[in-house]
């Protein structure tokens, strides 16, 4: 279906004003979720080819269930899109009924309930194709990394995924993308070719550098801010060889480990991308003896290069630092870069929060330990250092919003999100934070802000960009129908 033939709205149509989520409490969002007359939800299972699910609805639940469980969405109306269409028409029904939308591919990252909303899913946009010659992949909203690696390295080629390949591509790459591969090719972000979305108008675009170029710098690290993606053209990366993994060493040599990593991380090449965590490992049969219901620190580290003798000698240092456990570092295909981070793959419920640093001192690790480190009963699950700098300090070939180029290490905090720890597990993890503050850089990345007290927040991690970011959003999203998740 071409773009001609898309609903849309007459020109002269105005966008409603409607309630801004950000300004209400949760709890009394749930009370506010308007009911509409069945002739109008008819309406919209008219138009498009996916599911409906009304408020009350069986199967609204499963429809829009996150893999991050401790947020729980109850929108007005779910529309499980199976095509930039549905998505058109879903829009273009929920402005003219003084909705707000919300979009969900795989439920890794949401923010808060989407209350009130018309939520879109996008799990059934599985497009897929690869030109190798080109390196280019034309990837649809509901697709995950896993099955881009799977594809790409047919080719010898590979994208900019995450710590784990069972995250959304679309997502990711919008809130900027730091992966494996990061320091020596960028965001993810930094490689998009073209982008094709719906706005607040009901219309789909397709965007590149010389196309809505605005636009197209904006959507790239203002994450849904400024409507739905429904699919992402992306330049994949030649790998010839991969050397990675991770090494789990004892919580008794943790100020040791950490000690050691300030004074070596920064001495590594490009080619090499690595973080350590100390870690809190739950008492579950799955897990080896070593690791099961222990502290311990674990090393995580990727080199993108074809000397392994080199890389091996690179990490010796670390490797004889402290008391390995159990681990393994060597030679990798692209598509097995979630064994370097090991992230959990079954839902879970989570909190998170993370801020970059301008440096890795002495005191920083002190501070670090003080509030993370091993001897603490505290109720997190991870305290996480990751190297930046490289290309992930220069900017993209074509400029993007993408936030956080002069963060010389990035610290994510992780605690357990179910309800009856949230309050404790919020404290400790901002105390954390808290204690890193004079170190702490202007800008944060979008995909590791996690919880934010507000909008202001939100655009504090954007730095001088914000200002750009909002006459975008002004010019193209007038009335603030794309307000959920970090809304600017």
């Amino acid at each position: 279906m071409g773009i001609s033939e898309l609903p849309r709205e007459p020109e002269s149509a105005t966008v409603p004003a409607l309630i801004d989520p950000v300004l209400i409490d949760p709890a009394v969002l749930d009370t506010l979720a308007p009911a509409f007359p069945a002739g109008d939800v008819d309406e919209l299972r008219s138009v498009v080819h996916g599911p409906v699910y009304a408020a009350g609805d069986d199967g609204l639940a499963a429809e829009v269930a996150t893999w991050n469980v401790a947020v729980q969405h109850t929108p007005a109306i779910a529309v499980g899109a199976t095509c930039a269409a549905d998505v058109a028409a879903a829009v273009a029904w929920a402005v003219a009924h003084d909705l707000r939308v919300a979009v969900q591919a795989t439920g890794h990252g949401p923010v808060r309930n989407a209350a009130g909303s018309l939520m879109i899913t996008t799990r059934r946009m599985q497009g897929l194709s690869i030109d190798p010659d080109r390196r280019i992949a034309r990837v649809q909203a509901g697709v995950t990394w896993v099955r881009v690696m799977e594809a790409a390295a047919e080719f010898g080629l590979a994208g900019l995924c995450g710590s784990s390949s069972d995250v959304g591509v679309v997502g990711y790459t919008l809130g900027g993308g730091m992966g494996s591969l990061g320091r020596k090719h960028g965001f993810a972000a930094d490689h998009v070719e073209a982008v094709e979305m719906v706005t607040a108008d009901g219309r789909l675009h397709r965007i590149c550098a010389d196309s809505e170029p605005e636009l197209f710098w904006a959507v790239r690290g203002g994450k849904g801010n400024f409507g739905i993606v429904t699919a992402l053209e992306i330049e994949l990366i030649p790998v010839s060889s991969l050397l990675g993994g991770g090494i789990f060493f004892a919580a008794d040599d943790a100020h040791a480990l950490l000690h050691r990593f300030r004074e070596w991380a920064p001495t590594l090449p490009e080619e090499v991308s690595t973080s350590i965590a100390i870690m809190r490992m739950p008492p579950m049969e799955q897990l080896p003896p070593p690791l099961r219901g222990q502290t311990v620190v674990h090393l995580r580290y990727a080199y993108a290069g074809n000397d392994h003798a080199e890389a091996e000698r690179l990490l010796s240092p670390m490797k004889v630092a402290g008391t390995i456990l159990l681990g393994f570092v060597g030679p990798m295909r692209t598509d097995e870069m979630d064994g370097i981070h090991m992230d959990p793959v079954d839902p879970m419920p989570a909190w998170e929060k993370g801020m970059l640093l301008t440096d890795l001192t002495e005191e920083t690790v002190d501070a670090l330990l003080a509030t993370a480190g091993p001897q603490l009963d505290i109720p997190l699950i991870m305290a996480e250092v990751r190297l930046m700098g490289g290309a992930l300090a220069r900017p993209a070939k074509v400029p993007n919003a993408v936030p956080g180029r002069s963060g010389a290490f990035a610290v994510l905090v992780l605690g357990p999100g179910i309800p009856e720890m949230a309050q404790v597990v919020r404290a400790v993890g901002k105390g954390v934070l808290g204690a890193l503050g004079p170190w702490k850089a202007p800008e944060s990345m979008i995909n590791f802000l996690g919880d934010v007290s507000g909008p202001e927040e939100v655009a504090a991690a954007y730095g001088p960009a914000i200002q750009r970011l909002r006459e975008v959003k002004a010019a193209v999203d007038p009335a603030g129908v794309f307000s959920f998740g970090h809304a600017i």
